[in-house]
């Protein structure tokens, strides 16, 4: 742990920032194999595009259940860490302890919702009906694995907040690896279909929870699970919840759109089952751009958070400027594949010719704002490290909530089905611009605030020591 958090403060810059986040960035990449190898698979059964807009509308929710983990573990990581950076070992230890007993009752009662209300729940999204019972039997066996689901994406940047990000790392790909070799056994060879795929993922988010609960336990770990440090306190819950907020809205949004894309097009297309196939392979064309840049960000936040603790402002504005550079040249280079190319994603789901041709005609509108996405995704993550819980929140609201969704509803009036797909790519650029400016103005901002806090406590340790003295 020492080696690690050293590393943080002392390490040269531009290996640290690829040691952080290239493993990061491997375990989103291996998050969206967690979200899509369902697809692809389900995709090639006998209803294959009835299966695969079922997964297309289960995903909001299990997306709910992301949000929730991020709001304990990306608000309580960052804290501890800034904690760890202060040298306070027992404040980080309590923020750990909380945030493990605030994943418990969230995982138990999100289970217990989502297992009761499966059918309901799927059909207020927007599920075409001749795809309702296979939404319905996968989100009854999800619902069952929540608390693995939610503790596994929820302690996990716990560890990364330590500098152990290829630990972090293998926790998710374990999991992916196991859902990758279950899958097909599930689905084709107990002939178990959607609830296969459904099975297959809940057992893997089990695996990847037994490799963290043995880091847990480990001797590297920093904190410890201890009772007496389980006690509640408010103004730790709210540290939490404050700074996680913002991650959390970030992906509540993501599911809220993704319900009014449902509804819309359902309405508009009178519940063809075909657009809203080719929707769900949008969907993932836009998370394989989206997730990698996360990564970057999220794999920068224990450098940021640690060394914004310390108050190395300098260090700082060199890291932040290497990763805003790579995850542009990546985000660019993703996009550009997208647009020449979008047929490409039809191909990896099997998609029949319908659902082929609505992907190639309006990808390219529908993904033609994720060019924005290196400021989007990599500087917001790196926007909550700096503990700016406010600006995050207000940023991550004004792409989705302020922008999309009433978009969203505009152009479907005007445009038809068209108009769902016109309104991600149009917000996307928008936002991107306005995120752009807020935060490149913002972050200068934010490390001259941290210079003069440390200078007025160094000015204040100096007046209590001549205190003593005298």
């Amino acid at each position: 742990m020492k080696n690690a958090t050293e590393q943080l403060e002392k390490g040269k810059i531009l290996p640290l920032v690829f040691k952080l986040t290239v493993p990061a960035v491997i375990a989103q990449l291996v998050t969206f194999l967690y979200n899509v190898v369902d697809r692809v698979y389900v995709a090639k059964t006998e209803n294959g595009m009835d299966a695969l807009a079922a997964l297309g509308i289960v995903l909001p929710v299990t997306l709910i259940i992301s949000s929730f983990a991020n709001l304990v573990g990306m608000g309580g990581s960052p804290r501890a860490s800034m904690k760890l950076g202060e040298g306070d070992q027992k404040e980080a230890n309590k923020i750990f302890n909380l945030s493990v007993v605030m994943l418990t009752a969230f995982g138990i009662i999100i289970s217990l919702v989502a297992f009761f209300f499966a059918r309901r729940i799927v059909v207020a999204f927007g599920c075409p009906d001749t795809a309702v019972d296979f939404a319905q039997s996968y989100l009854e066996i999800y619902a069952l694995g929540t608390l693995f689901v939610i503790f596994a994406q929820g302690v996990n940047p716990f560890i990364t907040a330590q500098g152990y990000s290829v630990t972090a790392m293998l926790s998710v790909l374990i999991g992916a690896v196991a859902n990758i070799a279950l899958d097909p056994l599930f689905i084709f060879a107990f002939g178990m279909g959607v609830k296969g795929a459904a099975l297959a993922t809940i057992l893997s988010q089990a695996i990847s929870f037994v490799w963290i609960a043995i880091f847990v336990f480990s001797p590297k770990n920093a904190f410890r699970l201890k009772f007496k440090d389980m006690s509640f306190s408010l103004k730790r819950m709210f540290s939490i919840l404050s700074l996680g907020f913002s991650p959390f809205v970030m992906t509540i949004t993501e599911c809220a759109i993704q319900i009014v894309f449902n509804v819309n097009l359902n309405m508009a297309t009178g519940g063809d089952k075909d657009y809203t196939a080719a929707l769900t392979i949008m969907l993932s064309a836009l998370q394989l751009i989206s997730l990698p840049l996360n990564g970057l960000g999220y794999g920068m936040q224990p450098f940021v958070s640690y060394n914004y603790g310390k108050g190395n402002t300098d260090r700082l504005k060199r890291g932040i400027k290497d990763v805003t550079i790579i995850a542009f040249v990546f985000g660019t280079t993703l996009w550009l594949v997208s647009m020449l190319f979008p047929g490409i994603y039809a191909f990896m789901f099997s998609a029949s010719d319908n659902v082929r041709e609505i992907v190639v005609k309006y990808a390219p509108l529908f993904l033609m704002g994720s060019v924005m996405f290196f400021v989007q995704m990599t500087l917001q993550n790196i926007n909550v490290a700096l503990g700016r819980a406010g600006s995050a929140l207000i940023l991550a609201v004004t792409r989705k909530v302020i922008i999309l969704i009433p978009l969203c509803f505009v152009l479907t009036y005007f445009f038809g089905f068209v108009g769902v797909y016109m309104s991600e790519g149009i917000a996307d650029l928008t936002a991107g611009i306005i995120t752009a400016v807020a935060l490149f103005t913002g972050f200068p901002r934010a490390f001259k605030k941290r210079e003069r806090e440390l200078a007025v406590a160094a000015q204040a340790e100096i007046a209590r020591n001549d205190e003593k003295k005298n």
